[in-house]
């Protein structure tokens, strides 16, 4: 898979559960898996809505990318073949997240 560009990085990175999904991957070994939305914190989001969003835009996207690998059955993501290349911005924003404005994560 061809390694996404940078306008692909920032689009995948513009929306905050596919940042806070990024973000929980960041510490994760290349294959731990994830239950999403379970373990990803979106308590201020209404539930039905996310539940389409994820599943029809969300991780179609992040997949189509190669920055995940989506488990559709199981709703388990992991690390994508080009998680690497988006790492370093997913750094820069773990590292100043207690300066980042309220939202942005």
């Amino acid at each position: 898979m061809e390694t996404p560009h940078v306008d692909d990085a920032f689009r995948a990175l513009s929306n905050p559960f596919r940042r806070r999904l990024l973000l929980a991957l960041l510490d994760q070994k290349p294959h731990d898996k994830i239950i999403v939305p379970g373990e990803i914190d979106l308590s201020e989001t209404d539930p039905h809505r996310l539940e389409t969003a994820l599943f029809h835009n969300h991780l179609p996207m992040l997949a189509d990318l190669g920055v995940i690998e989506w488990e559709q059955d199981s709703h388990m993501v992991s690390k994508g073949s080009n998680f690497e290349a988006i790492q370093p911005l997913l750094e820069l924003i773990d590292n100043h997240r207690d300066e980042l404005p309220d939202g942005w994560i």
